[in-house]
């Protein structure tokens, strides 16, 4: 597989707004948000299927959104926050994390790139709940 952008910026070549890395994972916020504090939950190992993923990627995937969905709906004040395996957008394997409070806010439609004060404050937020 060649490189897909998730794993340049996995290594560094392209930057990203982080919330979370491990050694199996990293989280950081879309940059075409559905709503605010929008994550991306990939794992450091460059699969196109999420169900091809050997453990502890995968399990670490689904942990740390868990953790990143609580921090989310605590900094929005949303009633819940959605998971969403698509993977046709991007042929590495990812978890999108989304706030919400109905259907209405997750629709995957084409969304404007978001302003890079938006996303710094959105990405403060995060990690100040996420703590």
């Amino acid at each position: 597989m060649s490189k897909t952008i998730f794993t340049k910026i996995i290594e560094g070549e392209i930057p990203c707004y982080k919330i979370y890395e491990s050694p199996y994972v990293l989280a950081f916020l879309d940059i075409h948000p559905l709503q605010p504090g929008h994550v991306l939950v990939v794992p450091k190992l460059a699969v196109d299927a999420i169900d091809d993923l050997p453990e502890p990627f995968y399990g670490e995937v689904f942990q740390i959104a868990k953790k990143i969905a609580n921090a989310g709906k605590k900094a929005f004040g949303t009633s819940r926050a959605t998971y969403h395996v698509l993977g046709f957008e991007v042929p590495h394997a990812h978890l999108h994390v989304i706030p919400a409070n109905g259907m209405d806010e997750v629709l995957f439609a084409p969304k404007p790139q978001a302003d890079p004060k938006e996303l710094e404050r959105v990405q403060k937020l995060l990690l100040e709940h996420l703590a």
